[in-house]
């Protein structure tokens, strides 16, 4: 892992669901029905109860999570990708696509956990996050940082992230998959309701807008 490499910080415990970033980062990539570059995940879970002396008793939570591409140390996308379209920068650690060299095979999408590379099926070709590299090439934020009203989320390398966030751990909460399978440049800092990765308490309550 290089530290110099960017990645993604969301603090859980600020997110209201909202979904700004879903919104902003959708909009960017002027994406057709289904293509959702970043998505905020709503995870519950729970059961309550009524007693005999009127009282209820409730274990039931609820939290969301933002996420996009995570620009993974080990990309799953890339190993898989037939053409080499799909590649992980080696100065800044971004992982893109080419789209001259894309054929939309869909492969990318089917490998990556965090269903990040989807398919525009109108120019059949995979769009992913890409940081934004066009502004942060003018030293701007990508737009779902920027747009975030709750600051929720930020971007910068590695290493200044977990300065910034000493609390932070990297990508370990429910749903999201163990972040041994591709390590994640994603920290996170939990909401107080989090659950670990690989929890089965819980369920994804807005599926059909993820």
């Amino acid at each position: 892992m290089s530290e110099n490499h960017y990645g993604f910080y969301f603090d859980a415990s600020k997110c209201n669901g909202c979904k700004a970033c879903h919104i902003i980062c959708k909009s960017r990539f002027n994406g057709e029905q289904g293509v959702i570059p970043r998505r905020v995940y709503e995870y519950v879970g729970g059961q309550y109860q009524a007693n005999h002396d009127g009282t209820i008793t409730s274990s039931t939570f609820a939290y969301y999570t933002s996420v996009s591409c995570n620009h993974c140390n080990k990309p799953a996308c890339t190993e898989v990708c037939p053409t080499g379209a799909s590649r992980k920068r080696s100065s800044d650690g971004l992982v893109v696509v080419d789209q001259n060299e894309c054929i939309g095979c869909g492969r990318c999408s089917r490998a990556c956990p965090y269903d990040a590379p989807q398919l525009d099926p109108i120019r059949r070709v995979m769009v992913k996050c890409d940081g934004c590299l066009d502004l942060l090439q003018q030293g701007q934020q990508p737009l779902c940082v920027s747009g975030c009203p709750q600051r929720a989320l930020d971007f910068g390398t590695v290493a200044e992230l977990k300065r910034k966030y000493p609390m932070a751990e990297f990508a370990n909460v429910a749903p999201l998959p163990d972040k041994d399978t591709t390590k994640p440049n994603l920290l996170i800092k939990p909401n107080k309701l989090s659950r670990p990765s690989g929890s089965a308490v819980g369920k994804i309550e807005n599926l059909s807008e993820v």
